[in-house]
């Protein structure tokens, strides 16, 4: 077996690997000789199938494999001597593949990008600040307010008043498509919200004004994307007896507001609240270091970058700002999608960083563990309730998908360990300032 170079160009790589015919001869005989114990054949006992007979019967087939695994194996042998990662799997070809026959050599070219030599950054040396808020108590309370609001309850308003927006309707009615009532159409003493949105787009700003006795014809129109199919685009009638209109009362913030949320008492829901804050500082400051690390890195770290990933992250970049900037269309039944300057100098920090991460937590030795990916499954399963099963399984069985999963944590884990390399020093600011800091990541 022999592999000849024929390209060394940067990142790209071309070798000719040719495997003798005699190779091959001798692959097949090994298949033939490994196999002939369990081979039974007719005026034979089993095992005692001669040679000959057995290439004779089995050889063409076992061709076929033997040479796809020498040139794995050669392929294999040509990484582990030269050390070389492709950056995407390589493209091998048969040279004179539909002119070759039986007893000849058999040669394949292999071309691939190298991922590059990675240097090691000096992570010491690596300054950054960590922004730390602290909840205060203006900050508890605002939360507090906001639980209070969402716990609110209605009273009646007085005799004569009109409903406004954000008041709470009691209400009966009936709903007719040309004049016929429709199943589903018709409820009684029925608490609607206006301003809330839950109804007809439409339907809620027609009840502003109502009093209490009032009748009210509302006439809406169903959306066409509405979920019952016979009642898509469809006009239609509401009837409604308004039988009370009530004010939002807030609730109080004491202890049986805290007892509704599931707390023992207010003092406890308070000290529930400033984990949450400070929980939620801690991840929102964590984001700004990151991005600040990132930067860091890619600017204290240069090296050749594969054309291909660059390429490939090129295009997935403009195709994902399309669809956002499109989202209407929901499927890939579009014309091709350029990329722009800005599309290739964003995939290049992206697939500069990724290198360098991978890099890294190659060389610490950072897995995910499987409890990670378990968990990590757990939570998406979540987003289909009745479903976890089934989406657990399709995970199992789909290594795209895991890998889509595992990536972002592999990740976090890497910059975990980057930061603790690194010189970071603590910075206590306001909420505000935290705000401000998290708005520019998205402004960049």
């Amino acid at each position: 077996m022999q592999v000849t170079e024929t390209l060394n160009d940067g990142l790209k790589r071309g070798y000719e690997i040719t495997v003798t015919a005699a190779e091959l001869d001798a692959k097949v005989n090994e298949k033939l000789v490994e196999a002939q114990p369990e081979i039974e054949m007719k005026g034979f006992r089993k095992g005692k199938v001669p040679m000959a007979l057995l290439k004779k019967q089995f050889g063409q087939r076992l061709l076929g494999e033997a040479m796809q695994e020498a040139v794995d194996g050669a392929m294999s042998e040509h990484f582990e001597q030269t050390g070389d990662r492709p950056a995407l799997q390589p493209e091998v070809e048969m040279v004179d593949g539909e002119t070759w026959k039986e007893g000849d050599d058999v040669k394949v070219t292999m071309a691939y990008e190298a991922l590059p030599e990675i240097p090691e950054p000096d992570l010491g040396k690596v300054k950054l600040e960590r922004l730390v808020v602290k909840p205060d108590d203006a900050a508890v309370t605002e939360a507090l307010e906001s639980l209070a609001e969402n716990a609110q309850d209605f009273d009646s308003r007085k005799k004569g008043s009109k409903a406004k927006d954000g008041d709470q309707v009691v209400i009966d009615f009936v709903g007719k498509v040309d004049g016929e009532p429709f199943e589903g159409g018709a409820a009684e003493d029925y608490p609607l919200v206006l301003g809330s949105g839950s109804f007809i787009p439409g339907f809620e700003e027609q009840l502003v004004g109502v009093k209490a006795g009032d009748e009210k014809a509302v006439e809406v129109t169903f959306p066409e994307d509405y979920g019952a199919e016979n009642l898509k685009g469809k006009a239609a009638v509401f009837d409604c007896t308004v039988k009370d209109v009530k004010a939002p009362k807030p609730a109080e913030i004491d202890d049986e507001l805290a007892k509704k949320y599931g707390a023992e008492d207010l003092d406890a829901l308070k000290a529930q609240i400033s984990e949450r804050l400070e929980a939620e500082y801690a991840g929102a400051a964590r984001a700004v270091v990151k991005r600040a690390l990132l930067d860091a890195l890619d600017d204290a770290v240069k090296f050749d970058l594969p054309p291909s990933l660059v390429e490939a992250e090129a295009k997935q970049i403009a195709h994902q700002l399309w669809h956002e900037e499109n989202p209407e269309v929901h499927d890939h039944n579009h014309g091709e999608i350029e990329t722009t300057d800005e599309h290739n100098r964003l995939a290049e920090r992206r697939v500069r960083l990724g290198l360098l991460l991978a890099e890294i937590g190659r060389k610490k030795e950072i897995e995910v563990t499987d409890a990670e990916m378990t968990q990590a499954i757990m939570n998406q399963a979540r987003q289909y309730p009745g479903q976890e099963r089934q989406f657990f399984e399709f995970i199992q069985q789909n290594q795209q998908m895991q890998q889509q999963l595992r990536a972002p944590i592999f990740e976090d884990k890497v910059v975990d360990h980057v930061l603790e390399q690194a010189d970071v020093t603590e910075k206590e600011v306001s909420k505000d300032d935290l705000q401000k800091a998290i708005e520019a990541l998205d402004e960049e």
